[in-house]
């Protein structure tokens, strides 16, 4: 048996973080990784699927290549294992990198392994049993395996078995209407695929104002990739080395398959309940404002926990923790801003509350829209798909949230998010002077053009 002070299961966003913050407090430290050091982001996530997400739009762009008078000789070919070899060079190296410093960090043990609590102060690992006084879960999520009749028999693909896909579907089928679905959708369909969405949701991206899921459903089969959704009772068929898939108002074949029905956390086979750690239902683990879990020495971060499955929740979690156990710094899960992107292209950046969620509170507030094709630097780049829509409380002229769907809005989004930090009202972003010609200058006029909602 040894003995560490502390130790971190999990090498994804918070883990490292945690773990070196820990060694160099002087804390004897191990962290402990069962498969691929980065976790989900490095490795299936992230960082894989932006950089074929970047290839598919160079393919994408070179086709479009004569409206703006430029000419290619010949079609665009895309050769699948060159993408692949990008990809796989650029995951290596964030890879490569996160593993050399856990494995070269003066007071921390990097353990390659499968762990398991044998108590609230043990684990196991390669039979192997380590104690230590305190613990921090970083074990991430997997894809969810939807329960479809007959998929027992057919050969599937999920966000991770993509990741060693090396040629081009013919007709690539994906169940799912979401992140996942949507990136791989648009990226295979740019790529050369035949692509074809069966969605068991009314509207794409649910989660999302309606009018948001018609521009992204919109800006979809622009590029012809079909679109099924409300597809209830699906099932699923081999047919003749083809995937057929059929629901209760229509049917497709298809050359391949991709589940992309939504994640689920990796805590099925860590020996909780040995150690007194409660989960939920849906195998979250529960945790307090300040990510303590039900044992108050151990603490978890990122996916797992269910309060965020980003890569930036789960980096922002290890500063939270980080804060309060060295800094003294009251920081809380509750005090951050909900935020992220939907990297579809053009992507979609989302900050605060929806439209629907505001409607829903019945405060009163103030809503502006502009629309991309009335943004210069959208004109300009010829990319004028999606809107802006922002929405404003009446009374403290605090910023809601914002809804933005256009080029560039991944980064221009942040804009909004820091203000509503500062808790400064919109008037301060209204009154500022911009760059032009970008696409971040429009918005203090459309902070100027408010109107009731």
């Amino acid at each position: 048996m040894s003995y560490f002070d502390s130790i971190v299961i999990g090498a994804g966003q918070s883990g490292p973080s945690m773990a070196a913050k820990l060694a160099a407090a002087g804390r004897p430290t191990a962290i402990i990784e069962r498969k691929l050091f980065g976790g989900t982001c490095v490795n299936t996530g992230c960082v894989p699927t932006k950089a074929l997400i970047a290839s598919a739009r160079v393919a994408h762009f070179a086709r479009r290549a004569a409206e703006y008078g430029v000419k290619l000789p010949g079609l665009v070919q895309v050769d699948m294992r060159a993408v692949k070899a990008r990809k796989d060079a650029i995951v290596a190296l964030s890879r490569d990198g996160v593993e050399k410093q856990m494995k070269t960090t003066p007071n921390l043990t990097a353990i390659e392994g499968h762990a398991r609590f044998v108590d609230a102060h043990s684990i196991s690992v390669n039979d192997v049993t380590h104690s230590a006084d305190n613990f921090f879960l970083n074990v991430g999520a997997r894809a969810q395996i939807p329960k479809i009749p007959g998929l027992d028999h057919v050969p599937f693909l999920t966000n991770s078995s993509m990741m060693a896909v090396d040629f081009l579907p013919d007709h690539l089928l994906i169940i799912g209407g979401s992140y996942v679905a949507l990136e791989f959708g648009q990226m295979y369909r740019r790529f050369g695929s035949q692509v074809t969405i069966v969605n068991r949701g009314d509207r794409l991206v649910a989660r999302e104002d309606p009018d948001i899921s018609a521009a992204i459903q919109a800006i979809l089969e622009a590029e012809t990739i079909l679109i099924n959704n409300g597809a209830n009772g699906i099932r699923a068929a081999s047919r003749n080395g083809r995937v057929e898939l059929t629901w209760d108002s229509g049917s497709v074949e298809g050359s391949h398959l991709l589940l992309a029905t939504g994640r689920m956390p990796n805590t099925g086979d860590l020996g909780l309940d040995l150690a007194g750690v409660n989960t939920n239902a849906d195998g979250y683990v529960e945790v307090d404002d300040l990510l303590r879990t039900s044992v108050p020495h151990i603490w978890a971060m990122g996916d797992c926990n269910g309060r965020g499955a980003f890569t930036h929740t789960s980096y922002n979690d290890f500063e939270i923790v980080a804060a309060n156990l060295f800094d003294r710094d009251q920081r809380r899960v509750s005090d951050r801003i909900p935020c992220y992107n939907l990297y579809t292209d053009p992507p979609l950046g989302r900050c605060g509350l929806t439209e629907t969620q505001v409607r829903s509170s019945g405060r009163p507030a103030l809503m502006g829209t502009r629309p991309m094709t009335r943004v210069g630097r959208a004109v300009e780049k010829g990319e004028t798909q999606g809107f802006l829509k922002v929405l404003v409380d009446a009374e403290s002229k605090l910023i809601l949230g914002a809804s933005l769907l256009g080029v560039e809005c991944d980064e221009v989004i942040h804009s909004l998010l820091d203000i509503m930090y500062a808790k400064v009202p919109y008037t301060v972003v209204q009154r500022a002077m911009h760059i032009h010609p970008t696409v971040s200058e429009l918005i203090p006029t459309l902070l100027g053009d408010l109107k009731p909602l």
